[in-house]
């Protein structure tokens, strides 16, 4: 049974920094590509960051560029991001994917707010 559990998440200061991360079970890992997606109270979700299968190659949402990194440890089937510099309007459920091919599966998200 595919499953990605993410976990990281909380309150955080204007200007701070947290690492999600993203356990997969279920599945070769190392042969997706895994992505980061967040979902503001009344807003769609929105692409942030992905990672191809080796992360060797990664792209980022213009919004998050230079503030997030997204890595992986195929070893350990997990994905990360790491948050810095943080704003109130990063505050958002924050979801890992993976994909491949026609294969798309989501976690249930982890909430991250931003707040003084």
């Amino acid at each position: 049974q595919v499953q990605l559990v993410e976990s990281g998440g909380g309150l955080v200061q204007p200007g701070g920094s947290l690492r999600l991360s993203c356990a997969a079970s279920g599945f070769t890992f190392s042969n997706y590509a895994m992505s980061w997606y967040r979902q503001a109270p009344g807003k769609e979700r929105r692409f942030v960051a992905d990672s191809s299968s080796t992360g060797r190659s990664t792209n980022y949402a213009d919004s998050v560029k230079g503030r997030f990194t997204i890595s992986r440890d195929n070893a350990k089937n997990t994905v990360y991001l790491q948050m810095n510099s943080l704003k109130p309007e990063d505050t958002a459920v924050y979801y890992c994917n993976a994909k491949r091919f026609v294969e798309n599966y989501w976690g249930k998200g982890t909430l991250v707010t931003v707040s003084s």
